[in-house]
């Protein structure tokens, strides 16, 4: 191996080795029973932030110079059998180093400003752990190099956001929230390990090499895209169909804003509703290998993108309209990849993950901001002029308006057709799991009430 080979490999190590030791921290306290002073935790989030990024950043540097597209890391083989291999593995590419160091950055900010706001709160070092999982599982997916890599940073960045949903656990409208985006996130994680499996079964493994060859993203090798592709195109845009929050499950994307306000910037205004616009750029050769698989991502993107509109317009709360904003943009950027434009989609998505972190970090001093505006103009700020609803006949902008305050009746269709037939599913196997212990064990025990979703 060159020494440049051995630097890029040091450094790419280097950006998931501080994410981890900061949660070794973390757990090492948990285990001594030793709470943490909010100073140490802040330093300790922005060590461990200014580790990786400086690694990610010496990384870009050398690749420049020395005008390497990709530089894969291998961590071996962990299962290996007759005719699958189980592997764990990091690239270094132009698409893995801009969205890590877009996490890196975004996470800095959000960490620094999240010492201040949640100054003096009980779960100030239970957010900060939970912080720890989001941000290890954003940087283990950024650079995954294999399905399984990526299905174990998907996995981290799910649970931290449910649990950062149901953060305010004395209440009991944020567990229940947290809940019904976890049942939507387990249907998308289904369609990701199928699409696992179904790689296994074509190309015996995991590697994303697979699908593009030697070249670097978004560059690929055609002769490796085939029509039976299609089926596995169609389970990766469902996984990120349900991450980020598109139709039909956009549903959960109002409840998620439960949780506290750096949550909410961090997870669902720029990165975690991101996490499917990335996964379909990392495939984005498989959406090749079909013209209508094409035409159904533009198609799916320009609906979630009309719908998110149409909800956002009618939003009365600050949080749900930069939600409903977000989701706007980011079915417009899976059109994009759906066009092709991969470069474009990438720099799109850059950008609006910077602008609405900062919207939503503004949000808890939106009326001071409005206040300052109105100072600095001298009158209030203008009003929007007719929109195009308002030439709509009547009974159509009735119902329109009754439509959007609905969202598209998405929750209860949600509620309807996978949450309550999820629960039941679980609840049918807890009770059959129980029967069986009285069974094995001979002595009958009260049974637990089953908890409403």
């Amino acid at each position: 191996m060159s020494d440049t080979a051995q630097l890029l490999t040091a450094f790419g190590l280097s950006i998931v080795a501080a994410p981890v030791l900061l949660l070794a921290v973390f757990f090492g306290a948990f285990l001594t029973n030793r709470r943490l002073g909010e100073e140490l935790i802040g330093r300790l989030i922005q060590g461990t932030m200014s580790v990786s990024l400086l690694s990610a950043l010496a990384a870009s540097a050398i690749m420049l110079w020395h005008r390497v597209a990709q530089h894969p890391i291998e961590l071996g083989d962990w299962v290996i059998t007759a005719h699958y291999h189980l592997k764990f593995e990091f690239v270094l590419d132009l698409l893995s180093l801009s969205y890590v160091m877009l996490t890196l950055v975004l996470c800095a900010v959000i960490g620094a400003f999240s010492t201040r706001y949640l100054h003096r709160e009980p779960g100030y070092q239970r957010f900060f752990v939970l912080f720890a999982i989001f941000l290890l599982g954003m940087v283990t997916a950024s650079l995954s190099d294999t399905v399984e890599t990526l299905f174990a940073g998907w996995e981290m960045v799910g649970l931290s956001s449910v649990l950062l949903i149901a953060f305010f656990q004395e209440r009991p409208s944020p567990p229940r929230n947290g809940l019904r985006v976890w049942v939507v996130y387990r249907i998308c994680d289904v369609a990701l390990m199928l699409a696992a499996i179904l790689m296994h079964e074509i190309n015996g493994g995991g590697d994303f090499d697979h699908l593009v060859g030697d070249q670097a993203w978004p560059a690929h090798d055609p002769l490796l895209i085939g029509p039976h592709f299609t089926m596995l195109g169609v389970l990766f845009v469902i996984a990120a169909a349900g991450k980020s929050a598109l139709v039909p499950f956009s549903g959960w994307l109002p409840r998620a804003m439960e949780g506290p306000t750096p949550s909410s910037a961090v997870f669902y205004g720029a990165l975690s509703v991101h996490l499917g616009a990335f996964l379909l750029l990392r495939v984005s050769p498989v959406l090749d290998s079909s013209i209508w698989l094409q035409v159904a991502v533009v198609v799916l993107g320009l609906t979630t993108s009309a719908f998110a509109y149409l909800a956002g317009r009618v939003q009365s709360d600050i949080k749900s309209a930069l939600a409903f904003a977000s989701l706007t943009q980011v079915g417009i950027i899976i059109a994009e990849i759906g066009l092709g434009f991969r470069y474009l989609a990438l720099l799109h998505l850059l950008g609006h993950a910077c602008l609405r972190t900062l919207q939503f970090l503004r949000a808890p001093s939106l009326l001071h901001d409005h206040h300052q505006l109105e100072n600095a103009i001298g009158s209030r700020p203008r009003e929007e002029g007719v929109m195009w609803e308002q030439k709509l006949p009547l009974s159509m902008q009735r119902w329109l308006y009754r439509f959007s305050l609905e969202r598209g009746y998405l929750d209860s269709l949600l509620e309807k057709c996978v949450a309550r037939p999820f629960v039941a599913l679980f609840r049918g196997l807890d009770e059959l799991e129980t029967k069986w212990a009285k069974l094995l064990d001979g002595e009958p025990k009260a049974k637990e009430a089953p908890r409403d979703l």
